[in-house]
């Protein structure tokens, strides 16, 4: 195949990603670094997400990528379908060590941030209504094991694919906006703006939230 004739086909491609419809409420289009847990949470809420809106009027798609790819792999994404129009990275502090980078990056990039501190299991124990002081990712997931076998006589498991199901079940996720909203406010205020040190804290409820606020439309 020559030159023109590649030419005419990304030509041909380019019109038909800007002949899909986009989803009025939305397209999420939201890369993890993981395999299992936030990705089994996300696809919870994708599925929380009620059949007459669902693929229809707002769609969540999610991809992995490596910690250090996040962003650029979401800016790939975005520039090659133009459909994906609501862009997140979701990942943890844990040991990663340009935590305040990535985020920043992705910000200037126009790209949302569902960043936990020290690792997503904080926002979920925001759903049984606290979010105490974890000097570390192994120290908070054995706290909310802990705590989640308190309250649902379920043992946790990263890789449990009810996750979301069960935090709304046994939880309250409009307490966990409210107290995540409130904890972010204070660590804000108290290490400068600076998301490896604002721990404990999450922005995942913005993301929550903005879809929650979606589906009562």
């Amino acid at each position: 195949m020559g030159k023109d004739d590649r030419r005419g086909e990304r030509k041909i491609r380019k019109q038909n990603f800007s002949s899909v419809r986009t989803p009025e409420l939305g397209y999420y289009f939201i890369v993890t670094d993981t395999q299992e847990t936030e990705q089994n949470y996300l696809y919870g809420l994708r599925d929380s997400i009620p059949d007459h809106l669902k693929n229809k009027r707002l769609v969540i798609k999610v991809h992995e990528a490596r910690t250090d790819d996040l962003v650029d792999h979401c800016i790939e994404s975005v520039f090659l379908e133009p459909q994906y129009r609501i862009p997140w990275i979701v990942f943890d502090r844990d040991q990663v060590k340009d935590f305040d980078k990535i985020i920043k990056k992705a910000h200037d990039n126009n790209i949302n941030v569902g960043w936990s501190n020290p690792c997503i299991e904080i926002w979920f124990q925001a759903y049984f209504g606290t979010m105490p002081k974890y000097l570390d990712s192994v120290q908070c997931c054995d706290g909310f094991n802990a705590c989640f076998k308190k309250k649902t006589s379920k043992e946790y498991k990263k890789s449990d694919q009810n996750i979301y199901s069960n935090l709304c079940k046994y939880g309250n996720e409009e307490r966990a906006i409210s107290l995540a909203q409130q904890k972010l406010k204070q660590m804000e205020a108290e290490c400068n703006n600076k998301p490896s040190e604002m721990c404990p804290g999450t922005t995942m409820h913005l993301l929550i939230e903005e879809i929650r606020n979606k589906i009562k439309q």
